[in-house]
């Protein structure tokens, strides 16, 4: 693929979304601390540096970017015609605060997570500020393990707020139980919250289990969901009492079909029993393809045809531990951008990209395009020049993802280097 590079914006796609007026370079920003690159069609524009491990994205009302700074709080970036972004504002400071954030659909109160619970604050996008203090929406969760809480609101039910909470830890074998709360999604009701808020255990609607840690979470037109799901470390499979490692390309990270948020979903998607395969030669046992589920250990009362028969298999078997962490549709719905932040316990390093996976109506059906056990179904979008080397000190690590009303595209990163937001467009 051929690319060109000029200062900052990077020429190089993947032909969704359409031309806008961009600016490059920003004024008063400085260069990528990471060199990256685009593929064709599209241009990449650090809009803004020196953060603290940004992670969660969302524009409010007035199109201004607000940002979750990990352990910082929240801070609001006005946006400028050509899609840079003026100095940031604080607009929470809230140390505990850690990724997930969301408006309300008409834009008057901001949602954001910790650990823990779920807090909600009025806002006002026109000042970039909020009034009074936070109400708490969600409490009780776990403290252990997967701390990122994501928040979503589906457009057409803009009374359900979903929080996802992943596992305590890699194999929580726990959560096989729906009551534990863990490996999860739940849905609150906005419009009839208890006086000291939802218990995220014992309240909510399910909408299904088995999910190690769904982070990232996108609707498609339908207000159907969609996530993405890091998958376990360091896994071994054991045949006839030998115990061999597979977790260099084993098991596969996910894109999960996850369905109409309006209706209860008690589907279990595997996790802590059923993995996803990512490079079935690497995997003792069995005929595996890429997308099939498969055991640990299997055994006379569970076997890998047990999680055919029990598992919702995902939709697209993503490079093992990659780390997808957030994902949006483009603005007609024909891709799905996902973040993959990186992995740090294979070799060579994989992820540190931005990816798309292309969707449209398939047997009848809305989803990806190409089959889930494609080499490859998606296209990368953004990458690092050397992602065999990455690491979290070395690489533009991609976290957060808004897709603005142009269809331009905003990415965190959380690299302990720099924290930044760079800009995707259309050339």
């Amino acid at each position: 693929m051929k690319i060109f590079k000029l200062g900052l914006a990077i020429f190089p796609s993947i032909g969704y979304g359409q031309s806008t007026n961009i600016s490059t370079p920003c004024n008063g920003v400085p260069n990528l601390a990471f060199p990256v690159n685009a593929a064709k069609g599209w241009r990449a524009t650090k809009v803004a540096g020196g953060l603290a491990q940004p992670r969660g994205l969302t524009f409010d009302g007035a199109g201004n970017l607000l940002v979750v700074q990990n352990g910082l709080g929240i801070s609001a970036h006005r946006m400028l015609a050509n899609g840079c972004l003026e100095p940031s504002k604080m607009v929470i400071a809230q140390r505990d605060l850690n990724h997930g954030i969301v408006f309300s659909q008409d834009g008057k109160i901001l949602y954001a997570s910790s650990a823990t619970s779920v807090f909600a604050w009025v806002y006002d996008a026109a000042t970039m500020s909020v009034s009074g203090n936070s109400t708490i929406m969600v409490t009780g969760m776990d403290t252990k393990g997967h701390v990122t809480r994501s928040l979503s609101i589906p457009p057409k039910y803009p009374n359900l707020l979903l929080v996802s909470h992943g596992s305590n830890g890699n194999i929580d074998y726990g959560s096989i139980d729906v009551k534990t709360g863990r490996a999860c999604i739940k849905v609150f009701n906005m419009t009839a919250i208890p006086p000291n808020g939802y218990d995220y255990v014992s309240s909510g609607t399910q909408l299904g289990y088995g999910l190690r840690n769904e982070v990232g979470l996108a609707f498609d037109a339908a207000s159907h969901l969609w996530g993405v799901e890091n998958s376990a470390d360091e896994l071994h499979r054991t045949i006839n009492g030998i115990s061999t490692d597979i977790h260099n390309d084993n098991p596969a990270d996910e894109l999960n079909y996850i369905g109409d948020s309006s209706r209860e979903n008690r589907d279990w998607y595997g996790y802590p029993t059923c993995f996803t395969v990512f490079s079935p030669s690497t995997i003792p046992g069995g005929n595996f393809t890429a997308g099939d589920q498969f055991v640990l250990e299997p055994n006379a009362t569970f076997t890998d045809t047990t999680c055919k028969e029990r598992s919702i298999a995902p939709q697209v078997a993503l490079p093992a531990h990659s780390t997808p962490l957030d994902a949006k549709f483009n603005t007609d719905f024909s891709a799905l951008y996902i973040t993959l932040h990186g992995s740090w316990n294979r070799d060579p390093a994989v992820g540190f990209k931005v990816i798309q996976v292309p969707f449209g109506q398939v047997n009848g059906s809305f989803g990806p395009t190409r089959k889930s056990n494609a080499t490859k179904a998606w296209d990368d979008v953004l990458w690092n020049e050397r992602v065999d080397t990455c690491s979290k000190t070395s690489c533009f690590r991609p976290v957060g993802l808004a897709v603005d009303r142009l269809g331009r595209v905003y990415v965190s990163s959380d690299s302990s280097v720099e924290g930044e937001v760079v800009m995707l467009a259309r050339e």
